[in-house]
């Protein structure tokens, strides 16, 4: 292989060296309270959904697959994000009711990954949140074969029209392969840059759900 590389350079240990100290940033005992803390100030700075996190989900032959979804909410529960349940990911949640997430805020240089088992929110949770979403939005999610070969643009714009159609001014249901799932973390880290990569790791560990959290820190 010849030419140029496309990869921009790294940027010197100096320049690691010069980002400002964020100081004390593990505020909170409660790892959903922190990063609720740590999404709330992405919030103010991310110029593009502070909300958008890495899916990783696992195939039927092992193989990893990620992608990027939005967070629709989070409690003490977990956090949950909707989909076509007939989509890649949601037949890899099927198979293999596990999953991980990735959060990476680079305004202010965070990070949160969690990882952890896969369950279906309710039919109720799921119509409550569809019903939120735009008209135009809903009729999408029953035009889009999603993840499925299509033959070209016109084909889901064809799909858009007679579904527009269909509905007319009434309401949009939502569809029976549209829901979504909630990741029920027993593992969470946090992570936040420090100067010359000295980065801080924070680890949250459960046995389940029900089990009380450990914490460590970890080297970077």
């Amino acid at each position: 292989m010849t030419g140029k590389s496309i990869i921009p350079p790294s940027p010197s240990e100096e320049t690691y060296a010069v980002h400002e100290d964020q100081g004390e940033v593990f505020t909170k005992d409660d790892p959903f309270a922190l990063f609720g803390e740590w999404l709330a100030r992405a919030g103010e700075t991310e110029p593009n959904d502070p909300n958008a996190v890495a899916l990783a989900t696992v195939d039927a032959d092992g193989l990893p697959n990620v992608r990027m979804v939005l967070l629709k909410d989070f409690d003490m529960r977990g956090l949950t994000f909707y989909t076509n349940t007939e989509s890649a990911k949601g037949t890899e949640l099927v198979q293999n009711p596990k999953a991980a997430l990735c959060f990476h805020w680079k305004s202010i240089r965070r990070q949160v990954r969690f990882r952890g088992d896969i369950m279906p929110v309710s039919p109720e949770e799921a119509d409550a949140y569809f019903a939120t979403r735009a008209r135009s939005a809903r009729i999408g999610a029953w035009a889009s074969a999603q993840s499925r070969p299509m033959e070209g643009r016109f084909a889901l714009e064809k799909q858009v029209a007679a579904k527009a159609a269909q509905f007319g001014i009434k309401e949009v249901p939502r569809p029976p392969h549209w829901s979504g799932y909630r990741l029920i973390p027993t593992e969470i880290e946090f992570w936040v840059n420090r100067p010359f990569r000295l980065h801080d790791r924070l680890q949250y560990k459960r046995a389940s759900k029900d089990a009380g959290w450990v914490k460590a820190h970890l080297y970077p």
